[in-house]
C-alpha cells in the first residue's frame, strides 16, 4: 500500500510539471470560485445585518409610539369620559385602545411601503378581528415565532426566507403586557382573554423586509467583480505562461548541459573508486580495512599525531606454535599461519574489529578505534567466542596433515589509550600506545590453550550478558595493584555464542614417571631446575607431585614451565614440554598444569599412556 501511495504521488508529480499552465489556469479558476464564494456570503451576512437592524429600530419606534399614545392620549382622555374601545368607529367621539390602535398603524405603514409589511397579531385576537381573520398567526413563521418568544419573551425570533422568486426578512419581536394594557383587556367586555398579568407576551411585533432590490444589487456587483476578476486572472495566466515558456526552454538548456557534466562526474567516480578498490585490496591486505576506508575519506586523517580514546583491546597467541614451527619446514608454518589468520580474521571483521597488528601467530586487535561504536567491549567479547570456535576448522587441518591440535589463548582489557599515527612523514603506522595496552598482554599471557580472560572493566562494560566460568586475582608484573580477570565461555544476547564444555578427566599413573621442570620468566628460563614426578594424567595435562619442596615454594599459578621427562634408568631427559601451572593443590605438594607445546613424538607417547588408562 505505501508503495502504491508513492507511485501515485511521483505520477502526479510529474503531471503538474508537464502540464504547468493547465494546472495554473485551473488554480485561478478555483481562486476565482472561492473568491466570489466569499464574497457573496460576505454581502448576505451584510444584508442579513442591515435588515436585522433596521427591523429592531422599527420595532423600538412602534413600541415608542404605542407607549407614547396609551400614557399621553388615552390616559388623559379617559379622566375626560372620552370612550375607549377597539370598536371606536361605531361610537361617535370615540378614540381606539392601544391594540387597535398598534394594529391599524401596522396596517398603514404596510400600505405606504411596498418594501415592508408591519403586523401585529396574537393568538387571543378580539372577535370583531378574529372573524375578519386578520388577529392570529397566519403562516409557519408567526406561529413558530409566537411559540418561540412566549418562551423566550427577551429575545429576537427572525430569519431570511424565500417565497416565488421572491426574498425577505421576517423578524419578530414579543409584545408585552403593561399594567396599562393589563387593566385594558382584562375589563374590555370585548377582551377574549380576562386574566392578563404584567409581563406577559400578548402578541408579536412582525416585521417583513423585502431584499429583492438590495439581492439585484448584490448580483450585479458580484457579476461585474466576476468579469474583472476573470480578465486579471486570464492575463495573468497569459503573462506566467510567457515567463514559464522561457524558463522551460531555460531548463532545458540548463539539462542539457547538467547531462554532460554529470557524465563527465560518472566517469571520475568510476574512474575514482576503481582507484580506491584497487587502494582497498592493495592496503586492505596490509592495513585494516576500517584505516583505509577512514584515509580514503578523511585524508587529513595520514597527519601524524593521536588523541586519548577509551578502547577495547583483544590480543591473542597460539600456545606451543613457536615449537612446532621449529620441526617444520618454511612452508608448512607460513600454510598453517595463513589458513589460522583466513580464520581468525575473517572472524574479526564480522565483529567490526580493526587488526593493528600480525605478530607472527599472535594478534592485537581494536574494538574502538579509528571508528568508536556504543558496543565496542561486547563485540569484543563476541569477536574471541567467535575466534575460539573457528578453532575447530583450524584443527580439522591440523589433523588431516597429521600434526598436533592448535590452541589460543585471548586476552581483553578496555581502558584509556593514546591511539593515531605514528612514525615519520616517510613511514607511518596507525597504533596505540599506553599501559593499558601492556596489561592486555598481561592478561592474554595468563590464558591457557581455549580461554578467553577479560579484565574487569571489560566485564562491567558488558554487562549480565556475558557467561562467566571462574574469577581470579592476578598481580600482572609491572603493575602495582592486583587486578581481577574473568574467564569467559560464552556471550548470550543477540550474539549467542558459547565455548563446548569438556571435562577433564585425570588418571592416575601406575608408575609414577620422574620428570625436571623449570620455571619460565618472560622469554628466558630460570636457571634453578626442579625434580618431581608425574603421577595424574588428563588429555590436556598432568598433575605434578614435586620432590623435596614445601607447598609455598612451588610454582606459582599461571606461571609457565618448562618440563622434561627422565628417561626410566637413566637419567637422560627427552625433548622439551612446555606447559602453564593453573592449579595448586592446597596442603599438599602436587600441582596441575596444562599442557601448551608438546613435541610429536611426546605427544604420541603421552596420548597412548592416557589411552591405556582410560580403558584399565
Amino acid at each position: 500500500m505505501p508503495q502504491l501511495i508513492s507511485q501515485a504521488w511521483n505520477w502526479f508529480q510529474r503531471l503538474l510539471l508537464k502540464q504547468t499552465i493547465l494546472v495554473l489556469t485551473l488554480m485561478f479558476c478555483v481562486a476565482l470560485g472561492v473568491a466570489l464564494s466569499d464574497m457573496s456570503r460576505l454581502s448576505s451576512s451584510l444584508i442579513e445585518s442591515q435588515a436585522s437592524e433596521n427591523a429592531q429600530s422599527y420595532a423600538q419606534s412602534l413600541n415608542h409610539a404605542i407607549d407614547l399614545y396609551s400614557s399621553a392620549a388615552v390616559d388623559r382622555l379617559k379622566t375626560d369620559k372620552v370612550e375607549v374601545t377597539s370598536d371606536y368607529l361605531s361610537h361617535i367621539g370615540a378614540v381606539p385602545v392601544p391594540s387597535t390602535f398598534a394594529i391599524e398603524l401596522a396596517n398603514g405603514i404596510s400600505q405606504n411601503n411596498e418594501q415592508m409589511m408591519v403586523r401585529l397579531y396574537s393568538d387571543y385576537p378580539f372577535p370583531s378581528r378574529k372573524a375578519k381573520g386578520e388577529g392570529g398567526p397566519k403562516d409557519n413563521f408567526e406561529r413558530a415565532a409566537l411559540k418561540f418568544l412566549r418562551q423566550n419573551p427577551q429575545q429576537k425570533f427572525q430569519r431570511m426566507e424565500k417565497l416565488d422568486g421572491h426574498t425577505s426578512w421576517r423578524y419578530g419581536e414579543a409584545n408585552i403586557m403593561k399594567p396599562s394594557c393589563v387593566a385594558c383587556h382584562n375589563t374590555d367586555p370585548n377582551s377574549p382573554k380576562k386574566d392578563w398579568e404584567v409581563g406577559n407576551v400578548a402578541g408579536v411585533w412582525e416585521i417583513n423586509q423585502s431584499l429583492d432590490n438590495f439581492v439585484g444589487k448584490r448580483n450585479e456587483n458580484l457579476q461585474g467583480t466576476f468579469f474583472t476578476l476573470g480578465g486579471i486572472s486570464v492575463l495573468g495566466v497569459l503573462g506566467l505562461s510567457l515567463v514559464i515558456g522561457k524558463l522551460g526552454q531555460t531548463a532545458k538548456d540548463l539539462e542539457l548541459r547538467v547531462r554532460e557534466r554529470t557524465a563527465d562526474l560518472a566517469d571520475a567516480n568510476t574512474e575514482l573508486d576503481q582507484r580506491n578498490t584497487l587502494i582497498r585490496q592493495v592496503f586492505g591486505r596490509y592495513i585494516s580495512d576500517n584505516v583505509v576506508a577512514n584515509l580514503l575519506e578523511s585524508p587529513e586523517a595520514l597527519q601524524l599525531g593521536g588523541e586519548r580514546r577509551q578502547i577495547t583491546i583483544l590480543t591473542s597467541d597460539l600456545r606451543g606454535f613457536t615449537a612446532l614451527s621449529e620441526r617444520l619446514q618454511p612452508e608448512e608454518v607460513i600454510n598453517i599461519l595463513n589458513l589460522y589468520l583466513e580464520y581468525m580474521v575473517e572472524a574479526i571483521n564480522r565483529y567490526h574489529g580493526t587488526i593493528d597488528e600480525f605478530m607472527g601467530d599472535g594478534l592485537l586487535v581494536l574494538f574502538g578505534a579509528p571508528i568508536t561504536r556504543e558496543n565496542d567491549a561486547t563485540r569484543a567479547v563476541a569477536c574471541a567466542c567467535a575466534m575460539q570456535l573457528a578453532m575447530g576448522a583450524v584443527n580439522e587441518y591440523m589433523k588431516q596433515l597429521g600434526l598436533p591440535r592448535l590452541e589460543m589463548g585471548i586476552g581483553i582489557n578496555t581502558g584509556v589509550v593514546v591511539v593515531g599515527n605514528i612514525g615519520s612523514e616517510k613511514r607511518t603506522k596507525y597504533g596505540i600506545v599506553g599501559s593499558q595496552v601492556n596489561l592486555t598482554y598481561r592478561i592474554e599471557s595468563y590464558t591457557r590453550g581455549g580461554q578467553i580472560l577479560i579484565a574487569e572493566p571489560t566485564f562491567k562494560e558488558v554487562g549480565s550478558i556475558v557467561s562467566i566460568e571462574a574469577q581470579k586475582q592476578v598481580q600482572p608484573k609491572g603493575f602495582q595493584q592486583p587486578i581481577s580477570i574473568y574467564e569467559v565461555n560464552g556471550i548470550g544476547g543477540f550474539y549467542n555464542l558459547f565455548l563446548p564444555q569438556e571435562e577433564e578427566i585425570f588418571f592416575s599413573v601406575p608408575e609414577q614417571i620422574p620428570l625436571q621442570y623449570t620455571i619460565v620468566q618472560g622469554k628466558h628460563l630460570n636457571n634453578t631446575i626442579f625434580r618431581g614426578r608425574l603421577v595424574k594424567l588428563s588429555t590436556k595435562g598432568a598433575e605434578i607431585l614435586a620432590d623435596n619442596l614445601q607447598e609455598d615454594s612451588l610454582p606459582l599459578e599461571l606461571t609457565n614451565i618448562k618440563l622434561n621427562i627422565i628417561h626410566k634408568d637413566s637419567t637422560e631427559v627427552r625433548e622439551d614440554i612446555y606447559a602453564k601451572v593453573w592449579k595448586k593443590l592446597p596442603n599438599t605438594r602436587s600441582f596441575c598444569i596444562h599442557f601448551t607445546a608438546v613435541p610429536l613424538n611426546a605427544q604420541a607417547q603421552l596420548d597412548t599412556l592416557y589411552q591405556s588408562l582410560s580403558n584399565s
